[in-house]
């Protein structure tokens, strides 16, 4: 999906300019309009594409500002607080010209989701929660840190588990595009739920890239996330869908979010890691086009 095209949910990519920033989309499929939003930050969209649900809903796929061929904020790689990726996505809905659409944010993309439910909830027909967590910071990193050890508890045999070790510390250093696309490679392995027994399946994957985002706001300052005490808050729809062997935002983050949203739909993928879109593909398009499909009736 490389050709611009006119039309602003015709198949293909789009270039437009939201507020004097450049942002990319990409469109795919037929149906109900679901925005999917991308994690990290700063990961290519790629690796976000989902060929089954595309045959029932029509995916748009958010290339975020600063990552890929979208526009790059005057303090790149600083700048890109949750506010600031909702902003992008107004003008995106705008242009779409869709009343109201799902919202799909993986990862990192499902933090800004959480605040764009929070903050604008009358563009939103539902919002789907796909590995998220409702905080960051110290306690999201922890249950992080147990689930690494975990995961290297069960692969202590295999031959490639130092290397993914290695890149795991090294997370708290990246500084720029290029460690962070080998941090996103090196992470693979980690994040999904059996990767060495089919890595001819999963090899695709490792044409993800990155851009380095600092995770700052303009004047240097952290960005942190803390969702708890206002998930009451969120009355739009929601779906949570999580991997039950996912080592960042696993079973605790999707309870958490899914005790928390009033009427909360939780759907747990039992093989799935991080990636449950790739992994358990067929379960993970009836999830989310039943909660599409189901609430445009």
């Amino acid at each position: 999906m490389n050709k611009v095209v006119t039309g602003a949910l015709t198949p293909g990519s789009h270039l437009i300019d939201v507020a004097g920033v450049r942002q990319r989309y990409h469109v795919a499929g037929s149906g109900p309009v679901v925005l999917a939003h991308p994690g990290g930050p700063g990961l290519s969209y790629e690796y976000l594409r989902m060929p089954a649900a595309e045959r029932h809903l029509t995916m748009v796929y958010v290339e975020p500002i600063g990552t890929g061929a979208s526009g790059r904020l005057p303090a790149h790689p600083h700048g890109y607080t949750r506010e600031r990726y909702a902003r992008a996505l107004d003008g995106l809905i705008e242009h779409l010209g869709v009343d109201r659409v799902h919202l799909l944010g993986h990862s990192h993309g499902g933090f800004v989701a959480q605040h764009y439910a929070l903050t604008r909830p009358d563009l939103l027909a539902g919002v789907i929660l796909y590995d998220s967590a409702p905080v960051t910071g110290a306690d999201h990193f922890a249950e992080a840190a147990r689930n690494m050890e975990a995961f290297a508890r069960r692969n202590a045999d295999r031959p490639e588990l130092p290397a993914v070790l290695a890149t795991w510390q090294s997370l708290g250093g990246l500084s720029d595009d290029e460690g962070t696309t080998r941090a996103a490679r090196g992470m693979l392995p980690a994040y999904l739920a059996d990767y060495w027994d089919h890595q001819e399946e999963y090899a695709p994957l490792f044409s993800i890239t990155g851009t380095f985002i600092s995770g700052l706001d303009e004047q240097l300052v952290p960005d942190p996330i803390d969702d708890r005490a206002a998930l009451p808050a969120i009355r739009t729809p929601a779906l949570v869908i999580a991997g039950r062997h996912d080592v960042i935002c696993g079973p605790r983050w999707a309870n958490e979010l899914a005790d928390g949203i009033p009427g909360a739909e939780l759907v747990m993928l039992e093989n799935s890691g991080h990636l449950g879109h790739v992994e358990e593909p067929d379960a993970f398009t009836r999830a989310v086009t039943s909660f599409v499909l189901g609430g445009a009736r």
